[in-house]
């Protein structure tokens, strides 16, 4: 056979390169499979080699070469699948280890490292307290925004271990909210004068036409969210509650609207109605309540007087200088409420007005009417 008729050749079946005779289409094997290798071409099989020519190409016979450059092709292969091997376990180990010890700031980037907005009447004490505190608070919210689930985010919220359980039952009843960081547009901050210290109230729009206030309360060294004044925390919806269902008396984060009161400003009582707030929407109210008469000389009635009389003076409790978009003419109360079945009618009683405002503080917010209001 002579070296000119013959040729090197590519096998369909097991992808090897073979060498014979040119003409012989029919009776031409392949040297490794064995097969005819022109009937199509077929993927080999998972672990299939590339298998050897017999011999080395430096020997005279032209059907012994080939081995080296086969071997060597095998070994570049080779080579090629455990890097790219190499490369993907790598990669997915970097990325698990990133996410595992990631910051909540880097998983989701908020809007939120924008500059505080100055309100009107700060001084630059508050000025400075607020550029100080902003970023952590910030990073902070952004961490609570991204957790999804309530055992995430109580690592981000005032007295961690003592929320829990009312996390748990909160979201049991109502859905945990889905709020986009990136979305949040910061419109004003102001510090916030606790009893216990410095807090930072911040008031935030959304790209979605919702609007929330945050604010931040050092505890321990860090800064936490007041998770109870976030979400509006009652025991029970209030809807639900009014309707008959839950415990007969419960503790609510309302809203208050004072009846009739010009015409009422000399009667022995105070008439109001309470609504529950709607999340992320300031200015719209949920269902109203029947009518309570509270008098005005018992301790509820003095502390609703004095934060009415606030509101109507355009200030807030504790000297906060930064406007909430509440409803007009209505104020934040955390109250008592107990529900009576009676006679097989229905009615409630105010039994304590605990605080004029929804922070997580015992402190009223307001001194009783005849004591003078809180500065």
């Amino acid at each position: 056979m002579s070296g000119n008729n013959i040729s090197w050749f590519h096998c369909g079946r097991c992808g090897s390169l073979f060498q014979s005779t040119i003409g012989d289409i029919e009776g031409r094997l392949c040297t490794g499979c064995g097969r005819n290798p022109s009937i199509g071409f077929e993927t080999p099989h998972a672990g299939t080699g590339i298998p050897q020519i017999a011999a080395p190409a430096e020997s005279g016979n032209p059907a012994e070469r080939g081995r080296h450059p086969q071997r060597k092709r095998k070994n570049r292969h080779l080579m090629l699948k455990l890097v790219t091997g190499w490369t993907i376990v790598l990669g997915s180990l970097i990325i698990g280890a990133r996410w595992m010890y990631h910051t909540p700031s880097e998983v989701r980037k908020s809007a939120i490292e924008e500059p505080v907005v100055k309100t009107t009447g700060q001084d630059q004490g508050e000025i400075t307290f607020i550029n100080e505190t902003g970023p952590v608070c910030n990073q902070l919210f952004s961490g609570f925004l991204s957790a999804g689930t309530p055992e995430a985010r109580n690592q981000f919220v005032v007295s961690p271990i003592e929320t829990a359980s009312r996390m748990a039952r909160f979201y049991d009843l109502n859905p945990i909210a889905n709020i986009d960081a990136s979305t949040l547009h910061l419109v004003k901050a102001a510090q916030l004068d606790l009893p216990g210290g410095k807090a930072l109230e911040t008031l935030w729009n959304s790209t979605e036409d919702r609007q929330f206030d945050a604010v931040f309360i050092k505890e321990g060294g860090e800064w936490r969210l007041d998770w109870d004044h976030f979400v509006r925390f009652s025991d029970f919806p209030w809807p639900l509650y009014l309707a008959g269902s839950g415990e007969p008396v419960g503790e609510f984060r309302l809203l208050a609207r004072e009846r009739l009161a010009e015409e009422r400003k000399n009667a022995d009582t105070i008439s109001i109605v309470l609504y529950a707030p709607r999340f992320g929407s300031m200015n719209d109210t949920g269902l109203q309540s029947p009518e309570f008469l509270i008098r005005r000389d018992s301790e509820s009635g003095r502390l609703l007087d004095a934060a009415f009389k606030l509101q109507r003076n355009g200030k807030r409790v504790f000297g906060v200088k930064i406007n909430t978009a509440n409803p007009e003419g209505l104020i934040r109360v955390r109250v008592r409420i107990k529900r009576v079945e009676q006679n097989m009618e229905r009615h409630f009683e105010l039994e304590k007005v605990i605080a004029c405002h929804w922070y997580s503080s015992e402190d009223p917010g307001v001194k009783p009417a005849d004591q003078g209001e809180k500065k």
